[in-house]
């Protein structure tokens, strides 16, 4: 028979006190004045390397956790004697709830129909305040009504760009693909002057801040200054309301071309720039004049702008840095400002209020091409790209936008009110939406199924809100 060992003993002591110790914790029915012995036996009982201060800490939360789950029980136990007495109440009554499930019967009716109650009361103060909110929006915020005022049909393809005189008489200038930049009256939409001299597309116009002279950029690589006469013809009678509901209702394609034979065909044509400025290597994609009229600045596809003096037509100044093609160039009203857009994602802001300094600021506000950045009267920097957002930023302090707008497709080339300070921007999915300077969306201009109409309506929606106190 074999004979124990000492080790063998040892370990069977052991396990008996570990037996012992697991037995008295499971006695969750004992009393108050048991358990000061019972943790007593098991300090006593349990072989632990643990102090004798933590044992008795860890004792007594131990007992709190088992006084909790007492509680617990003991609520349990009135929470069924409740349910027990409801349904014996329900049975008297001649309803009957099987088991005592809650989710069967009377109870469920009951619940379903509290809950229903408590829904409707939520929902209904969730309008309420939701429509005081909107209505607070509504109140501080004018909405902005859009409608088609005129066209101005005459252009054999697109339309790149559109800009208003500065000086009367008050005229349209549109920029176009077709190689033409024309002048039309903004009250009878007739071509009133048409300037042929490029051999590319035209792709911007601006106009002299106190001269009868137009600034257009091209794809031929050259920007020209060219002087215009014209005289607005006279106003015409108000035509009868009926007919004009008509009109409004057929607008055929005949009446388009007839407007098309009426309109290019009688417009005087300028073939012969005033000033031609040709120092780029690639496509001229916009052109801007500086504040005072003496000097202007371009962009090009081949990464650099040129500032040139408009009286020698010679070249003062390169503005290089960018990484890849610019998009765009725009000139504060009333500083020596200029600021150029890139498909490197970014624009920079140039100094030239300074003759000795021209100084250069980088700003990194999008992640993908910057499509156009333009002033604003205030102190303000509008910028839109192809990543689906327009940012408002501070000229004074430039490192965060003070207002972002993100919309559902890529933003071309924006425009901004000077009178009202209304965003206009013309998306790639066909829509033109106004945005006020803190973000808020005034409107959505309609679009045209038709692709002249669109081109049309297009890029004279950013001249719309300009043009609001004149139309």
């Amino acid at each position: 028979m074999p004979v124990e060992s000492g080790n063998s003993a040892a370990a069977r002591q052991v396990k008996q006190k570990r037996k012992s110790h697991s037995l008295s914790i499971r006695r969750t029915n004992s009393t108050e004045q048991d358990r000061p012995g019972m943790q007593r036996d098991m300090l006593e009982g349990q072989d632990s390397k643990l102090p004798m201060a933590l044992r008795s800490n860890l004792m007594d939360l131990f007992g709190q956790i088992e006084r909790e789950f007492e509680n617990l029980y003991i609520e349990n136990l009135d929470l069924r004697r409740e349910i027990d007495s409801l349904n014996e109440r329900l049975a008297g009554e001649g309803q009957t709830v099987d088991g005592g499930d809650l989710s069967k019967g009377a109870l469920k009716t009951k619940a379903s129909h509290s809950t229903s109650q408590l829904s409707q009361k939520l929902k209904t103060t969730y309008k309420a305040s939701t429509s005081k909110i909107v209505s607070s929006f509504k109140a501080t915020t004018s909405r902005a009504v859009c409608q088609l005022v005129k066209e101005y049909v005459g252009h054999r393809d697109g339309i790149w760009d559109l800009a208003v005189t500065r000086v009367q008489p008050l005229v349209l200038g549109t920029a176009s693909a077709d190689h033409c930049s024309m002048l039309w009256s903004i009250e009878t939409g007739k071509c009133l002057l048409k300037y042929a001299g490029h051999a590319g597309s035209v792709n911007s116009i601006k106009f002299h801040p106190t001269e009868q002279m137009a600034l257009t950029a091209s794809g031929d690589q050259t920007a020209h200054i060219w002087r215009y006469m014209v005289q607005l013809p006279l106003p015409q009678p108000p035509a009868d309301i009926s007919a004009s509901l008509d009109d409004d209702v057929d607008f055929s394609d005949k009446d388009e071309a007839d407007g098309e034979a009426d309109g290019p065909n009688e417009c005087p044509t300028i073939r012969i720039a005033t000033t031609t400025l040709k120092s780029h290597q690639g496509v001229v994609i916009a052109a801007d004049w500086l504040v005072g009229g003496k000097q202007v600045v371009t962009a090009s596809w081949d990464r650099a702008a040129n500032l040139y003096d408009v009286e020698t037509s010679e070249l003062v100044h390169a503005l290089t840095g960018h990484d890849q093609e610019l998009t765009h160039c725009c000139t504060h009203p009333t500083q020596r400002l200029v600021v150029t857009s890139s498909r490197d994602t970014t624009f920079r802001l140039w100094d030239f209020r300074d003759p000795s300094i021209h100084s250069v600021n980088v700003f990194q506000g999008h992640t993908d091409t910057v499509t156009s950045a333009v002033f604003t009267v205030g102190d303000n920097v509008v910028s839109g790209s192809d990543d689906r957002t327009v940012k408002v930023w501070d000229l004074k302090n430039m490192r965060s936008p003070i207002a972002t707008i993100r919309t559902d497709s890529a933003v071309n080339r924006i425009s901004v009110s000077a009178n009202q300070r209304i965003i206009a921007l013309p998306h790639d999915n066909r829509q033109v939406r106004l945005f006020d300077m803190s973000g808020v969306r005034l409107a959505r201009l309609p679009r045209s199924n038709r692709q002249v109409r669109f081109i049309i309506t297009f890029l004279f929606c950013s001249m719309s809100v300009k043009l609001s106190h004149t139309l």
